[in-house]
């Protein structure tokens, strides 16, 4: 079971691997303005504020988890088949809407299906999670190097292989029985999301994937730009990854030796901290290393207290959705309106410019969470 819960983890975020760091050199390549880049760049968080959501909806009603990540995966994987075609800005910004409302369906859904298959044994979750970290970054340093020696344009070809591996490994998933859960009490969505401490959650990594907006948009761009090259900037980004494995290894230590506010409000000053490094103290290896490995705090912390969370508050009645808004409200309206953002501060000023502005947000993020975030109930 563990080997079949952490296999999709592996080739979904090997995916990821191979697409956001090098994306944006690509679609560069091809002559799309910064505008043009940070719009599309975009849609890949955009989706999120409405597929998981429908997707979720599904899965709570039907109990069909796993069939509906089959689905996505390969639909999703006909639908990407379009980049090759290279049409203009806005035929390649229908295929990136089209490709992520399915592949974006997977990873809300999954993330129920392996809390609920490890049952009273939830702190294992980042164990088994970690080898999303293993297939990002392996799936860096490997694209990365073979850009070295090809031309960009090739990049949807790299990535072929990995859709093929998220195919397979979504139908080794063990079916579940297909149980509808029981009716909801009446209203009761409602009381939670309105709860003062959801309002704060939700506002805290809204605020916290705006400012990511300019590292997953910009960083590879901002990185060439101060001379570094591909494999470079590939490893960079495999670093950041590389801190959050380890994060994801001991969490289980932190959350019971600290509180979820406590936790939050240090990674949420280290990300403050990170963005400024970025933007100021580039060409500084040393830093920019350090920098790189402050996305165990930026990434790491905040999603694994964030998942916990949900569950706390959520429950069984609506554990599905309350996953799909963490992810439609955070990484989707939050990461689609952060890459817009740094689009306007890049074609305006300079990359620089849109990591000061994620670091604003989080200065913003951490008087709100200071103010309102609470610990969730224990069931």
């Amino acid at each position: 079971m563990y080997w079949r819960l952490s296999n999709l983890y592996f080739w979904f975020f090997a995916l990821l691997g191979g697409l956001l760091p090098y994306w944006s050199l690509y679609l560069e390549g091809r002559g799309f303005s910064y505008l043009e880049i940070a719009t599309l760049m975009a849609t890949i968080q955009l989706t999120k504020i409405v597929a998981p959501s429908v997707w979720g909806w599904l899965g709570d009603r039907t109990g069909q988890r796993v069939r509906l990540v089959r689905f996505g995966a390969i639909t999703g994987s006909l639908f990407f088949v379009g980049v090759f075609m290279e049409p203009g800005f806005y035929g390649l910004l229908l295929v990136m809407l089209a490709f992520t409302f399915f592949w974006n369906a997977i990873l809300p859904l999954y993330e129920v299906i392996t809390l609920r298959s490890l049952g009273t044994q939830r702190d294992r979750y980042g164990k088994v999670r970690l080898w999303g970290s293993v297939g990002f970054i392996g799936a860096v340093a490997l694209v990365g190097g073979i850009l070295e020696l090809v031309p960009i344009h090739l990049l949807p070809w790299l990535l072929l292989p990995v859709f093929a591996g998220i195919a397979v490994s979504a139908f080794l998933v063990p079916a579940e029985r297909g149980e509808r859960k029981p009716p909801a009490p009446k209203g009761s969505l409602k009381a939670i999301v309105t709860h003062p401490a959801v309002v704060t959650f939700f506002l805290m990594n809204f605020l916290l994937q705006v400012s990511h907006g300019a590292y997953y948009t910009f960083f590879s761009i901002h990185l060439e730009q101060h001379g570094y090259g591909k494999l470079s900037i590939g490893l960079l980004w495999s670093l950041g990854v590389v801190a959050e494995i380890g994060l994801f290894l001991v969490m289980h230590r932190l959350t019971r030796n600290f509180t979820v506010r406590q936790i939050a409000i240090a990674a949420l000053t280290l990300t403050m901290i990170r963005w400024v490094l970025i933007a100021e103290v580039t060409d500084v290896v040393a830093v920019l290393i350090f920098a790189q490995l402050l996305h165990a705090a930026s990434y790491g912390a905040l999603h694994a207290i964030s998942v916990q969370y949900i569950q706390g508050f959520f429950g069984q009645h609506h554990h599905g959705q309350g996953q799909a808004l963490y992810s439609g409200l955070t990484f989707g309206a939050g990461g689609a309106i952060g890459a817009w953002m740094s689009g306007f501060l890049v074609d305006g000023f300079s990359t620089s410019a849109a990591f000061w502005g994620g670091a604003i947000a989080m200065a913003i993020a951490i008087v709100i969470t200071w103010r309102g975030l609470r610990p969730p109930p224990e069931h």
